[in-house]
């Protein structure tokens, strides 16, 4: 199916219509197998169920008078998060969906500046529904995802569902706000992003992306970010997908094996990761590896949330593996470009969704159509400074080839001004030296006047490579680098560290 969908409603009613009885999710559950111990099964969830659940939970908030308010939602990735997603939604009323990992005294935070006055949760935030019932005035019910909770004062997702059994038939307006997506924070203070229903459906139905209903998926990233829940959960409901959950990043792997997708999205951390262990085997028979890592049906890996070198994609093409890379930003509700499997450039984070266009500002991409946000939660000003004349200011540097490829080179924000007024991007330096395997993280930035690079190094190479002179290894790296840089561009300072830099949820290295 790929037909273009103006709300969250339309696109979940013509996916029941046409996938009605096929599996929409499939997840794991333990249950008791007799002997006192825990079975793993896989429960499925047809499309049929899923619009009868989310239904029953839209009618469920009528009753309670929330109808059109702001919901928030805060659990890992499970079937009971989407219902609860889509219900808020299809509902007429406004989810948050928020960061699970968290500290309980920030989401209290977020849960104020949203105006929240219902939290929906799962078990494992179970302090966060007692602080808020506590601290956040505004917040008026607490639903649990399962029937276990332990506050008192929580309703039961399931419960509330389960009393419903009138139909419920509300039409959002393409234009009435849907959801509020709080971003990362990498550089600041989050920011709350209002994306209304046109905004979501039309991002995850404008473009068709080749692949035929049926095709299974399998979520490894946080559900609350919005590439998961555009691209895994929109996107793969419009086009009939069976989504598998992830139930944790330790145990991917095993669930690859289980699930057998034939696509995951995945950010680059997580794809260097896999290419790092696949590197231990890189003399077995690529056939064989393929087979037994993620079985003969896999072929694709969508990437995106960070620059991903272009060697990986011939790495992984020799697996039968094809990488697409793409590019987005949560205000653009967020994909802005990507590769498709017979049109990609490697490099290149693809060409512009069909809704959207482009221009370059002062090397600052500029992006403008439907799936742009419609400003930032009570900041005028940050909401002014951003948007132009219905133009997103992406904070990105890049440009567009003469093929319609976008290429990026550096985020606005981030420049480093030299004391001869040159500009100097420190995502092109990080780029080239993390190219070099030693290099696990490197983080590039001014420090007294000149160029420094600070970087954890792979300590498992450097252990195979009988690396014994850190210092002097990475120095020499540096050293070939600085060879053909311009003099502006040269990394003056090496600064070692013994750990991992600090990250947000979807693995990009905070910069401040």
């Amino acid at each position: 199916m790929n037909e273009l969908h103006s709300n969250i409603r339309e696109l979940l009613v013509a996916a029941e219509k046409e996938f009605g009885a096929q599996d929409a999710f499939r997840y794991k559950v333990k249950e008791d197998d007799g002997s006192g111990k825990k079975a793993v099964k896989v429960e499925n969830k047809t499309y049929t169920q899923l619009k009868k659940d989310t239904e029953c939970f839209s009618a469920a908030l009528k009753e309670l008078g929330e109808q059109g308010k702001h919901i928030a939602v805060i659990g890992t990735t499970s079937y009971s998060w989407v219902v609860s997603y889509l219900g808020i939604v299809n509902s007429g009323s406004v989810a948050v969906p928020l960061d699970a990992l968290l500290p309980a005294e920030d989401l209290c935070e977020l849960l104020d500046r949203a105006d929240v006055t219902t939290l929906v949760y799962d078990t494992s935030k179970e302090n966060v529904a007692a602080m808020a019932a506590e601290r956040c005035e505004q917040l008026k019910h607490i639903i649990c995802m399962s029937d276990d909770s332990q506050n008192a004062q929580a309703r039961s997702l399931w419960k509330l569902i389960e009393e419903q059994h009138a139909g419920f038939d509300y039409e959002p307006q393409p234009d009435q706000l849907a959801t509020i997506m709080f971003t990362s924070g990498t550089t600041g203070k989050s920011k709350g992003v209002m994306l209304t229903h046109r905004n979501l459906a039309e991002n995850a139905t404008s473009r068709d992306m080749g692949y035929e209903s049926g095709m299974v998926i399998m979520t490894v990233l946080p559900i609350h970010h919005a590439y998961c829940l555009s691209m895994d959960i929109l996107k793969g409901i419009s086009i009939g997908s069976v989504i598998c959950i992830n139930d944790s990043l330790l145990r991917v792997a095993e669930n690859i094996k289980l699930f057998e997708p034939n696509m995951i999205l995945m950010v680059p951390l997580m794809i260097e990761t896999i290419a790092k262990k696949l590197e231990k085997a890189s003399l077995i028979p690529a056939a064989m590896v393929k087979a037994k890592v993620f079985g003969k049906q896999f072929h694709t890996i969508a990437s995106g949330g960070a620059y991903l070198n272009p060697a990986y994609l011939d790495m992984f093409k020799k697996y039968g593996i094809q990488i697409l890379q793409g590019y987005g930003m949560t205000e653009c509700s967020p994909v802005i470009s990507t590769n498709l499997s017979w049109n990609s450039k490697p490099g290149s984070v693809g060409k512009l969704m069909p809704n959207c266009e482009a221009k370059v500002v002062d090397e600052e991409l500029w992006v403008k159509g439907s799936s742009v946000m419609q400003g930032y939660y009570k900041m005028p000003k940050e909401t002014e400074e951003t948007l132009v004349d219905g133009w997103l200011k992406t904070g990105d540097l890049g440009y567009v080839d003469e093929d319609g490829f976008i290429f990026l080179t550096g985020r606005k924000k981030n420049l480093i001004i030299t004391p001869n007024g040159e500009n100097v991007s420190p995502e092109e330096i990080e780029n080239k030296l993390g190219e070099n395997r030693l290099i696990q993280e490197v983080l590039v930035r001014e420090s007294e006047g000149v160029i420094e690079a600070e970087i954890f190094p792979d300590l498992e190479y450097a252990t195979k490579k009988k690396i014994k002179d850190m210092q002097k290894e990475l120095q020499a790296i540096i050293d070939v680098y600085n060879k053909t840089a311009p003099l502006y561009k040269r990394v003056l300072k090496l600064k070692i560290r013994e750990e991992e830099f600090e990250k947000n949820t979807t693995k990009k290295i905070k910069r401040f």
